[in-house]
């Protein structure tokens, strides 16, 4: 029988399709069919090249290799996190119709937002372009020439895969704060480790950026996904507007780390606040691999504001729950959309978008309604990839600044049939649960809360920029 849930739920499905300028009748039928983006236009349906953008050939040297430096290389490197090295020639080469194929398809780069609504501009943005992408296809289909070799750039020489990512740009960090070890067994279920360790801190320090990572590379195989809860008093903490204050009642999750999550630098007006005698308490989803893995360990890089520093917010980072307190009703061989809303009791800043499911997850939505009853969608992402937790974080003059009532609107899609090819088992009804074959919904935000006088200036100032650009 249909799914209750998924037809209740319904009529918003259809406003998104109407606001993506779809056919709403047609959401009815496909419930993906809002959440598609095409591919090129030099691109068919099944990644087929039916054009090229212009009469000269694609080569290596001069079009391809670019690409691969500015999008692929740290992850397709010896060492990293990629099934192959792509820094070569001859490596593009042997692997150039699986290239296609993934970028094509949008799966590679792992970016997967919907290029064709909401918001665009992201501080991380790892994607490609449509250009980008009918290049790489029509080098490929070209014969994947070399071209000429004086027009290959020079090689870049990245630093190790594995360090702490953001020290690029802020040096090292100022704290590090590491899990117990755990051994996990070559074949067993998945474990979830929870150790809870010190922090070391004697005096307040407010935080202007958190990475975490598995320490090592073997570590890196086994963990699926990290909490890091700050634990500690709470009483006379001030940072949160007025208004936002039953947000919080306590220190809450302090970062979240997945794979395609490197960490976050919170914007120069706002942090997170770490106490005297404050602890964390970690929680390490891991996975077996075939092979034991010996005392696999977590870390936290924490970067502190100047002493004396303290930012005019406290950012929070709040788990949006799609699934209602864990009620996900996912029958088989169906397609299912699930939703929730939440009110915002303060005018607020949304810092990013990070969508969370599992191997059925196939789509995730946010959509703003206005006090006044206008519709925006946010941000979409239209091809999930349940192996990649991507943290879509917004440039800082399109961070949504939201007004005291908005209604944040989320819609994931799950897909439950034989289509779907990372679904195990289409036969089996599916619900909410930790593992990996059970299912989840919901998105990492940063929310930073504002006063309603510094909302009004920020929005002010916003127009005003706005105001004074060029009209393309």
């Amino acid at each position: 029988m249909p799914n209750r849930r998924a037809a209740r739920l319904m009529p918003l499905a259809a406003v998104l399709c109407v606001l993506a300028g779809r056919n709403a009748a047609a959401q009815a039928q496909d419930p993906f069919a809002s959440v598609r983006s095409p591919v090129p236009a030099s691109v068919g349906a099944r990644g087929t090249a039916v054009a090229t953008r212009s009469a000269r050939a694609m080569t290596f040297t001069k079009d391809v290799a670019p690409i691969l430096q500015q999008k692929c290389q740290t992850c397709h490197q010896p060492g990293s996190i990629a099934p192959m090295s792509l820094l070569t020639y001859e490596d593009a080469k042997k692997y150039s119709r699986r290239i296609r194929s993934k970028v094509a398809d949008r799966l590679m780069p792992p970016w997967h937002i919907d290029r064709t609504i909401g918001i665009q501009e992201f501080k991380n943005d790892g994607g490609l372009s449509d250009e980008q992408i009918a290049t790489i296809v029509n080098w490929v289909d070209g014969g994947t020439p070399m071209g000429d070799p004086q027009h290959m750039p020079p090689a870049i020489t990245f630093p190790d895969p594995n360090r702490w990512q953001l020290a690029d740009s802020l040096g090292a960090p100022d704290l590090i704060v590491r899990s117990k070890p755990y051994t996990l067994a070559a074949k067993t279920q998945d474990k979830w480790f929870r150790p809870v360790v010190p922090t070391g801190l004697t005096e307040p320090r407010w935080v202007r950026a958190i990475e975490v990572k598995p320490v090592r590379g073997n570590d890196r195989k086994i963990v699926h996904h990290v909490l890091a809860y700050l634990l500690q008093p709470e009483q006379g903490v001030t940072g949160l507007a007025s208004t936002a204050h039953d947000h919080q009642s306590n220190a809450g999750l302090f970062m979240e780390w997945a794979v395609g999550k490197t960490g976050q630098m919170f914007p120069e007006d706002a942090g997170k606040l770490m106490l005297p005698g404050s602890q964390i308490r970690w929680e390490v989803h891991m996975h077996a691999i075939g092979e034991e893995i010996q005392n696999s360990q977590v870390e936290m890089a924490v970067y502190f504001y100047p002493k004396g520093f303290v930012p005019s917010h406290r950012t929070v980072l709040r788990m949006f729950d799609l699934s209602r307190d864990r009620e996900l009703d996912i029958p088989p061989n169906e397609k299912t959309i699930t939703q929730n809303f939440y009110v915002l009791q303060a005018p607020a800043r949304l810092e990013n978008f990070q969508p969370h499911m599992h191997m059925r997850g196939k789509a995730m939505s946010l959509e703003a309604i206005y006090p006044d009853g206008r519709k925006e969608v946010l941000s979409a992402v239209n091809n999930f990839q349940w192996n990649w937790h991507i943290n879509y974080v917004y440039a800082a003059n399109s961070a949504p600044l939201l007004p005291k009532g908005t209604t944040l609107a989320f819609t994931a899609w799950h897909d439950n049939t034989a289509a779907n090819p990372t679904n195990p088992d289409p036969a089996q009804w599916v619900g909410w649960g930790d593992r990996t074959v059970d299912e989840m919904a919901h998105n990492w935000i940063d929310v930073t809360y504002l006063e309603q006088d510094e909302f009004d200036k920020l929005v002010a100032a916003r127009k005003a920029k706005a105001a004074k650009k060029p009209i393309p």
